[in-house]
């Protein structure tokens, strides 16, 4: 009787360990956090009850560069197919997002420069959409290695020497100040991507993982992420991957093409 009871209390302990150690036994598995699949440069960040990946990028480690054309002078035209031929070279990047607006040919709709040649010229027009949403800007990097986020008249003005630029619209943010136009909480509502530069050494990079409105995504840039500058890249298209696969958005066209790889 003794052994028997003794049985019965060995299983109920193990039972209670089993149900204690389950969450580094089997959690993982079938619960696995989403921050896992991230690059090591990315985490998750929630803000206003919408889930974004935020990819902070030190540019003393790593090499932030634009990217439209593929080797044979044609547009690689998404996310998927720059991650499979940068595969295929074996120079995969630790990530990838599309960085601008674009026509149906997929040539930029503003400034465009991928090392140091200007494919694109600034454009300064009036029009319909959020390109022309003024103010719009300009995400760049310079030959000095630093980055920055411009309105676009004032980088007119400024005429950085750079190495990267695009320029896209409208800023979400500018000296601090969000966007005039936007609505607290307005109706239209996409996955949308943005970057900013909060020092000319780091570069931060956002994509949420749901729809956001306009005004909720500026003031993640704003309040969650301390920018004083940041940019609207675009919206509906939005894709991030990790150099070979999606982690958000889907197989949408792209014209630029952001891309961060470790430094040599």
């Amino acid at each position: 009787m003794k052994r028997r009871t003794a049985v019965i209390i060995s299983g109920v302990l193990l039972l209670v360990l089993a149900v204690a150690l389950s969450p580094w036994l089997w959690g993982p598995r079938t619960h696995r956090p989403v921050a896992r699949d991230l690059p090591q440069t990315c985490r998750d960040l929630a803000f206003e009850a919408v889930v974004h990946v935020v990819c902070e990028i030190d540019l003393g480690t790593y090499d932030v560069t634009l990217n439209r054309l593929d080797p044979s002078g044609r547009p690689y035209g998404s996310i998927a197919e720059f991650d499979r031929q940068t595969v295929a070279r074996d120079v995969p990047a630790l990530l990838a997002m599309n960085a601008g607006m674009y026509h149906k040919d997929l040539s930029p709709v503003g400034l465009y420069v991928e090392d140091g040649v200007v494919q694109a010229p600034l454009n300064l027009d009036d029009g319909e959409g959020n390109f022309f949403m003024k103010p719009n800007g300009v995400f760049f990097i310079g030959r000095d290695g630093k980055a920055g986020v411009m309105e676009s008249a004032a980088f007119a003005a400024a005429r950085p020497d750079v190495l990267y630029a695009t320029q896209s619209g409208p800023m979400l943010v500018a000296g601090g100040q969000l966007h005039p136009k936007f609505e607290e909480n307005g109706a239209s509502r996409y996955i949308r991507n943005g970057v900013c530069a909060p020092g000319p050494d780091k570069v931060v990079l956002a994509i949420s993982r749901t729809a956001v409105s306009l005004g909720s995504f500026a003031r993640l840039f704003r309040d969650g992420l301390g920018c004083r500058d940041a940019l609207f890249l675009d919206g509906d298209v939005s894709t991030l991957s990790d150099g070979s696969r999606k982690i958000v958005g889907g197989d949408f066209p792209a014209g630029p093409i952001l891309a961060v790889r470790v430094k040599e």
